[in-house]
């Protein structure tokens, strides 16, 4: 039993952390969340079918996700006044622009920007499509959508993100 669950962290530790890092934008939380859903995981483990084994844990990865990043706007409004937090967005967006090196790292700071501009369930499903390449009956599964509404809203999502990056890239 621990040799199996030992191979499933193996196999989806990868997909979880990367699902975290993209919607947290933050590398220590990501690895957070990552450690919460696998302890869930090692908890439900006699109740998660295997067929259904990458829409739970997508399901539960963005969850935990939300729950971060409500904690952490709680925690901002609670200690640190919204000018302060503006005026840091606006300062790390022009210094991350002035201090571009290579032009692909240039437009994946853009291009991870443009996803934060995403509200759910459209970040979760590029996410889901794009970086984690999940098919669409599993993203559908996943975030418990009908699957016609994901593909309208992946197709949203896209046109979105091609808006904001023509609108920050010139």
């Amino acid at each position: 039993m621990k040799q199996r669950f030992r191979n499933l962290v193996d196999q989806h530790r990868h997909r979880i952390y990367t699902f975290a890092y993209y919607h947290l934008g933050n590398r220590e939380e990501a690895e957070d969340v990552t450690q919460e859903v696998l302890i869930k995981m090692w908890q439900h483990r006699d109740k998660i079918e295997p067929a259904s084994l990458k829409a739970w844990l997508s399901r539960v990865t963005r969850n935990g996700c939300i729950d971060v990043i409500r904690k952490r706007n709680r925690y901002q409004a609670m200690v640190v006044p919204e000018e302060v937090i503006e005026a840091g967005v606006k300062t790390t967006a022009v210094g991350a622009g002035q201090n571009t090196i290579l032009d692909n790292l240039g437009f994946r700071m853009e291009l991870e920007k443009a996803l934060n501009t995403l509200e759910e369930p459209y970040r979760s499903i590029v996410i889901l499509r794009e970086i984690q390449e999940l098919k669409y009956d599993e993203i559908s599964k996943a975030l418990d959508l009908p699957l016609n509404t994901v593909k309208v809203y992946l197709h949203r999502a896209r046109r979105m993100l091609r808006t904001c990056l023509k609108e920050t890239t010139g």
